[in-house]
């Protein structure tokens, strides 16, 4: 079972800036779409990020308190996905999970990571 594995959370001051990394432990195939989720303490998980993969060209998407902060992209060698957080906020103090999704002719999977801890000083 492929796994989904995560980095780069940490505590940081307001203002600050963090990388999170998302590697699987092994082959996907058919990758459509990688996504980056947060749950904030005592409330829903919430999409931050996504990218759908195109044929030629992939597209972006983010929620709208993240625009113009938080930047994710991927490494197509690794199948590896990042999410480039700037001007942090106490606000974006959250657990982090990032999310693959694969089709085949048959059958679509989702792969989450297993989180990672985010915390944003004032």
């Amino acid at each position: 079972q492929v796994q989904l594995v995560e980095s780069g959370g940490g505590l940081v001051q307001a203002g600050g800036s963090l990388r999170l990394s998302c590697v699987p432990s092994g082959l996907i195939f058919n990758i459509r779409a990688m996504h980056w989720y947060r749950q904030p303490p005592g409330k829903q998980r919430e999409l931050v990020a996504g990218i759908t993969i195109g044929t030629t060209s992939d597209s972006t998407r983010y929620a709208d308190s993240v625009k113009g902060r938080f930047t994710i992209n991927r490494a197509n060698t690794k199948d590896a996905v990042y999410l480039q957080m700037n001007s942090l906020t106490p606000e974006d103090t959250a657990v982090y999970y990032c999310n693959l999704k694969a089709a085949d002719s048959d059958n679509g999977y989702a792969y989450w990571g297993q989180g990672t801890q985010v915390t944003v000083s004032s």
